[in-house]
């Protein structure tokens, strides 16, 4: 892949939590359309990224869980010890990649829109962390900057990269959108179909 070709911005999809408020595999979960929640919510992501990555328990079958053509597979052997951990794990995985930045999403977020992907994608930089809110509410996907890499590699417990954003808040970028689906997950299975 030559330099022109390389993305400024992938997408990592964090799909290794074990879901237990859900009470079952969500990510096989059927939405609405019937399509698996996990496989709508990468085909939403590759509408708007070159390249996308998701993160997987390490015993986990892509096939079996509707993971799309294209998109790259990558595992967290020990995904138990909390989003933080699984993070952290997929951003050592990718630590060699050039784009200058990642955007993390849920792979329990389907509804996000193209139109606030791209505006995301716009405000992102090596330097920021670009983030979307709803009404007020912070939302997802988070954007962050190259700079930042090394720190969610560090990540550690089911806290997600909060400690980032709470030590970097003047790289952070909040954008406003007209998106409830920033918002928007699925931790039951009522949450489908609402």
């Amino acid at each position: 892949m030559s330099t022109s070709q390389v993305p400024q911005v992938i997408a990592l999809v964090l799909a290794a939590g074990q879901g237990r408020r859900f009470g079952s595999d969500k990510r096989l979960a059927l939405l609405a359309a019937g399509t698996p929640l996990l496989r709508a919510s990468l085909l939403q992501a590759q509408r708007s990224f070159a390249q996308v990555y998701v993160l997987l328990q390490s015993g986990d079958d892509a096939l079996a869980l509707g993971v799309p053509a294209g998109v790259e597979v990558l595992h967290c052997a020990d995904a138990e010890l909390g989003m933080g951990h699984s993070l952290a794990a997929g951003m050592r995985a990718l630590d060699k990649h050039p784009a200058t930045a990642v955007a993390v999403l849920l792979g329990d977020m389907p509804w996000l829109s193209a139109s606030t992907l791209q505006l995301l994608i716009g405000q992102a930089g090596p330097q920021r962390i670009v983030f979307p809110s709803y009404q007020g509410q912070r939302g997802h996907p988070v954007l962050f900057g190259r700079q930042f890499w090394p720190q969610l590699e560090q990540l550690t417990g089911d806290a997600g990269a909060k400690a980032v954003l709470a030590a970097q808040s003047q790289a952070c970028i909040e954008v406003a959108v007209d998106d409830p689906g920033v918002l928007r997950d699925v931790d039951t299975p009522a949450a489908l179909q609402e």
